[in-house]
């Protein structure tokens, strides 16, 4: 082997130029820049340092070989062409890495199982014996990437991806790579003059990290245990070890001769205890100091010097988490606007519509890639930006607004809580959006309180969207004598498809609570509705009053408490129809909690629309059925997406099939602008009954829901 070979670096697709100066300056030249990487050429021990210093590197790759593969034959006889004893010996470990694009060999598991079994092949041959396959941790790591047919195979010297620095034990969910990290960090301009850096939501701490490695000129490969080279029989390991040494040394010396001051803050108790974990495992512990506290709380008179405000902040998607997260951006943008004037901001985020609720105008963006996750890094300079937060105008009208919230909940709350008491009801609707700048439904359920904000139009400012939330949270405790520890705060937004019935949360927290002495089971944290749709109330007791002696049918049942209602008033029989098991079961807790148990109630798993178009011949007919669809549903348990306004007339003539002679259907829909199609009144007799089927604590929002009486014929 010559002493000049050809190597490449691959690094994260959009940093080549960052990796390109950073092999510049450690001293490697004859570079040239590719897809992904860097191409050189130069000896072993630039590679050796590559491995050792590179912040932005994924791989260093040595080519053995450059061949066509257009069949596995042609794959197979060019990696037997190779004298593998020239790299390792019979008692080593290897295994294979395989990238393929464009290639006529179409299967990357299957190449790489051709070049293992030439390697072994080619040993078998010469020593009848073979070396052995270790996926884990292989003495040797060999990497095949085929073009168009066009294979390289290299030695990959790294053996683990660099980013594995060694230092992380302790992880948070979602954690940054640390030579995206790095990459991040250079192109935010760091080090700074003032060697002052501050991460606001700076979870397991890497970024931190790979700031003090840059800060004090740390290899941040000298931690690493596992490399690809060092059982390879070409491995210098004097030139290696020197470069470990003269690494160690300068580190020495820089941690006792530069100073930096970096500090992280997190909300979270964990990511804090993981982000000192790290930090002390990469011996910085005396250097990176962490706290835990709230971005609003992040303030900033402890830095002598203005420096770098870094964020890595969540961009999830998550159902309820958008919200939240447009808080959490507002907030963080109030926060350098109120703590860090004078100082350079940069957030990383991969959702580029939350980053406008930062309220500034960034000077600066470059897009990276975590992962397949398209990201965008912004940059702002805080230098000269003023916000009035102590406005006594504007706060002596967020306190009037406050207060008029408070006298109209109040208000009725005092009529209501004593209706509910004659009336026997444990959960009722106490505020409707009543004043549109408090635009909430505030629900009681026994002794706990739920809030749903309504999500505001786009034309209303984040921040007095999230003041008014506040204010509605700090007052309910007030007027309702209730702890805070019991109020549960959800956002309804517009939802897609069967959205609404998705897992918000594990908390698995449910009571039973009370309505016309029926028991139903709750669950406020776990899901956007709660298991009780309360403005169907009337319906559910008119309902019951209707069921005696009935065979009842109840279509998009969800959990089940107009069965409950029909059971109890009854029915000689009740079918419960939905496309949910997790709804079904708690339909059948519903029935269990009420002691009822009958041979006649049977629960179905379907899809409702396709039930009800292969039960039409059916011999089952129904007295009173109840159909309450959705507005809009695309899951993946119907056949087809579901429309109330467009699809509602053929849903009605497949239930009405079900129906004797003189039964009745009760049609409900929560579809606000709604119209019954005319055709229907022509064909059927038809009541309109949704004023009294509105009751008393929806009095002040009519159109909560649609609902109407339909028979065969009239009476």
């Amino acid at each position: 082997m010559t002493d000049q070979q050809d190597f490449f670096v691959s690094c994260t697709k959009g940093i080549e130029d960052l990796l390109f100066n950073e092999l510049k300056s450690l001293g490697i030249s004859q570079l040239e820049s590719s897809f992904s990487g860097v191409n050189f050429k130069g000896d072993l021990k630039a590679a050796y340092k590559a491995c050792l210093w590179s912040r932005l590197a994924s791989r260093v790759l040595m080519p053995l070989s450059e061949f066509e593969a257009g069949s596995e034959d042609a794959l197979y006889k060019n990696v037997q062409s190779i004298n593998w004893d020239e790299h390792l010996d019979i008692d080593n470990t290897f295994a294979v890495n395989c990238h393929l694009s464009h290639s006529k060999i179409n299967n990357s598991q299957y190449a790489a199982l051709k070049v293992k079994d030439a390697i072994v092949d080619q040993f078998s041959e010469k020593y009848k014996q073979r070396p052995s396959v270790d996926k884990e941790l292989p003495d040797i790591r060999i990497n095949l990437f085929i073009n168009k047919d066009h294979a390289i195979l290299s030695l990959d010297l790294s053996g683990d991806p660099l980013n594995k620095r060694g230092y992380r034990k302790s992880n948070v969910p979602a954690p940054m790579k640390e030579n995206l990290a790095a990459a991040v960090l250079l192109r935010s301009g760091w080090p700074n003059e003032n060697k002052t850096l501050v991460d606001l939501m700076c979870g397991s701490g890497t970024l931190l990290i790979e700031a003090a490695f840059m800060a004090f000129n740390i290899a941040p490969g000298l931690r690493r245990k596992y490399w690809g080279f060092v059982n390879w029989k070409g491995h210098d390991a004097s030139v290696w070890q020197q470069l470990k040494q003269d690494a160690q040394k300068e580190r020495d010396i820089n941690l006792n001769n530069i100073s930096v001051f970096i500090k992280g803050f997190d909300q979270s108790i964990e990511a804090v205890r993981a982000a000192n974990h790290n930090i002390q495992n990469a011996g910085l512990e005396k250097h990176v100091l962490v706290d835990q506290r709230e971005v609003e709380s992040c303030e900033s008179p402890e830095f002598e010097k203005p420096g770098l405000v870094i964020v890595n902040a969540p961009y999830g998607e998550r159902l309820g988490e958008k919200k939240e997260l447009t808080y959490l951006y507002a907030d963080l943008g109030d926060c350098w606007k109120r703590y860090f004037g004078g100082w350079n901001a940069a957030l990383f985020t991969g959702n580029l519509d939350l980053a406008k609720h930062i309220g500034l105008r960034s000077h600066k963006s470059n897009t990276f890639f975590n992962g397949p996750i398209k990201c965008k890094l912004f940059q702002y300079d805080i230098r000269g930006v003023k916000q009035a937060y102590d406005d006594s105008v504007q706060k002596a009208k967020d306190d009037e607004s406050r207060s008029m919230f408070v006298n109209r909940l109040r208000k009725n709350y005092k009529h209501l809580k004593k209706w509910a008491a004659r009336s026997h009801i444990t959960c009722y609707r106490v505020y409707d959006a009543d004043l549109p700048e408090f635009s909430a439904a505030i629900d009681i359920y026994n002794d706990w309180v739920h809030i749903q904000e309504y999500q505001a139009p786009a034309s209303v400012d984040i921040r007095k969207a999230r003041l008014r939330l506040k204010q509605i949270i700090d007052s309910v405790p007030e007027v309702i004598d209730v702890e805070k520890t019991k109020l549960v705060v959800k956002t309804r937004q517009k939802q897609k498809g069967q959205d609404q019935y998705e897992k918000q949360s594990n908390k698995k927290y449910e009571f039973i609570v009370e309505e016309n002495n029926l028991k139903i089971l709750v669950n406020l944290h776990d899901y956007l509705d709660t298991g009780l749709f309360l403005d169907h109330r009337n319906i559910r007791e008119k309902i019951g009053g209707w069921s005696k002696g009935k065979d009842f049918l109840n279509l998009f049942a969800y959990t089940g408490s107009v069965s409950v209602y029909a059971a109890m008033g009854g029915a000689k029989s009740v079918t419960t129809v939905d496309m949910s098991n997790t709804y079904l079961d708690w339909a059948k807790q519903n029935f269990k909690i009420n002691n009822l148990n009958n041979n006649n109630y049977s629960f179905i798993k379907t899809d409702c629309v396709k039930w009800l178009k292969e039960a039409k011949t059916s011999k089952n007919h129904y007295d009173l059925i109840f159909l309450d669809p959705p507005t809009f549903s695309n899951s993946k348990s119907m056949d087809n997406v579901f429309d109330v306004q467009k699809d509602h007339v053929d849903l009605i003539h497949a239930a009405m099939k079900l129906l004797r002679e003189d039964g009745m259907l009760i049609f409900s829909n929560n579809f606000r602008k709604f119209k019954l199609d005319k055709q229907l009144q022509k064909e059927y007799a038809i009541e309109d009954i949704t004023q009294q089927s509105i009751p008393e604590d929806f009095k002040r929002n009519q159109k909560i829901h649609h609902c109407w009486i339909i028979r065969k014929t009239a009476k």
